[in-house]
């Protein structure tokens, strides 16, 4: 999913009195792990992830395994916190800009 900058703009809106849902520790990326990620994304659309892990090119690399996997967008990433976006099409909660 590609979002347009106002789109990503409108999203992190939405998203900065959020708490991290799912929080990502040294021991990495588990089946468990990935299995709520995919629950929560599903129902909330538009979550925080905390990676606490090592180096930025290990968080870089969860975050993208994240929006690989769960095929959603990364909104934002500040620090060890990211925003991602997916849609539900069955439940869509969230309405953003169209472009």
């Amino acid at each position: 999913m590609v979002l347009t900058e106002a789109q990503k703009k409108y999203l992190r809106g939405l998203g900065h009195g959020l708490k991290p849902l799912i929080i990502i520790g040294e021991s990495g990326l588990s089946a468990s792990l990935m299995s709520e990620f995919e629950a929560t994304l599903s129902h909330h659309e538009l979550i925080k992830v905390s990676v606490r892990v090592g180096d930025r090119k290990a968080r870089d690399a969860i975050i993208e395994q994240l929006c690989t996997v769960g095929s959603a967008a990364l909104v934002q990433r500040v620090g060890n916190m990211a925003l991602l976006y997916r849609e539900n099409p069955d439940k869509q909660k969230i309405v953003i800009p169209r472009p």
